[in-house]
């Protein structure tokens, strides 16, 4: 039996090519529900895109009872997928064939993360209707993406109306930061931004590791129109700098060992 399958798009991806999401896929067997979901990365556009698996997607084994049964828990499932701006993907969705010479082993590298998220998103989404704000955040994520562009960021993921970004230099990372906020004002949007420079591990393409937590942490301390930075950010700032900060306070961040110093960039 084929798997119906749904790609998180957010906004009308369809002639975009090169970003993160998430896809989910059900398939029924008589009273019983297979379901499989994870991070992809899309590549190509229409008829010629390709989905991989970013990582080992979860699977789980729903038994019903009987085959009516199934039958709701399949139509709700994808009907709850459906308002959750996902759209149906025809095609398979595949592991990403590894390189002859890429590596098994653990890497690590440094880099500035950067954490966007907008400010009261679920009630400007509520006010403006589905069809405006998926519009809104076309215009969101073509902004976001041309500053991250034009200042040499990578993207890592989208999470809902956020994105992760990482940079090799602290300043690039402020400075597309403080970018972004100008740019997404004339949507009429406001967002918070949060700041972390540590290390990470990639395995098999995976970024991980305890410094992009962090970074999420110092975002959710940022009120709208906020850019704070963690201690560590600051003190890898070239000096002299034309980034002025402001001391935030010592902060326990949820999760995290130990208390971090938090600094506003002003300007």
């Amino acid at each position: 039996m084929v798997m119906p399958k749904f790609l998180r798009i957010g906004l009308h991806q369809s002639n975009v090519s090169g970003y993160t999401s998430k896809a989910w896929c059900v398939r029924r067997v008589g009273s019983m529900i297979f379901l499989k979901w994870g991070a992809v990365e899309v590549d190509g556009a229409g008829k010629g895109r390709k989905v991989y698996w970013s990582r080992t997607p979860q699977e789980k084994t729903v038994r019903c009872g009987s085959a009516e049964r199934a039958q709701d828990y399949a139509k709700s499932a994808i009907a709850r997928r459906r308002s959750h701006r996902y759209e149906p993907l025809s095609g398979s969705i595949t592991n990403r064939p590894r390189s002859a010479a890429s590596s098994p082993e653990l890497k690590q590298a440094l880099a500035t993360i950067l954490i966007v998220d907008i400010v009261g998103s679920t009630a400007k989404a509520a006010k403006l209707g589905d069809a405006r704000w998926t519009k809104v955040m076309g215009h969101y994520y073509a902004a976001v993406r041309k500053e991250l562009k034009s200042s040499r960021g990578k993207e890592v993921t989208t999470t809902g109306d956020g994105v992760l970004a990482t940079f090799k230099a602290p300043a690039a990372g402020i400075n597309c930061a403080t970018a972004i906020q100008r740019a997404v004002r004339t949507l009429g949007l406001e967002i918070r931004v949060g700041l972390h420079a540590g290390e990470y591990t990639i395995s098999g393409g995976e970024m991980v590791g305890l410094a992009f937590h962090i970074g999420t942490r110092v975002a959710a301390k940022a009120r709208a129109g906020e850019v704070l930075v963690s201690s560590a950010v600051k003190d890898l700032m070239k000096t002299p700098s034309t980034i002025r900060f402001r001391d935030h306070g010592s902060h326990q961040l949820k999760g995290v060992p130990e208390r971090w110093r938090l600094y506003r960039v002003e300007g």
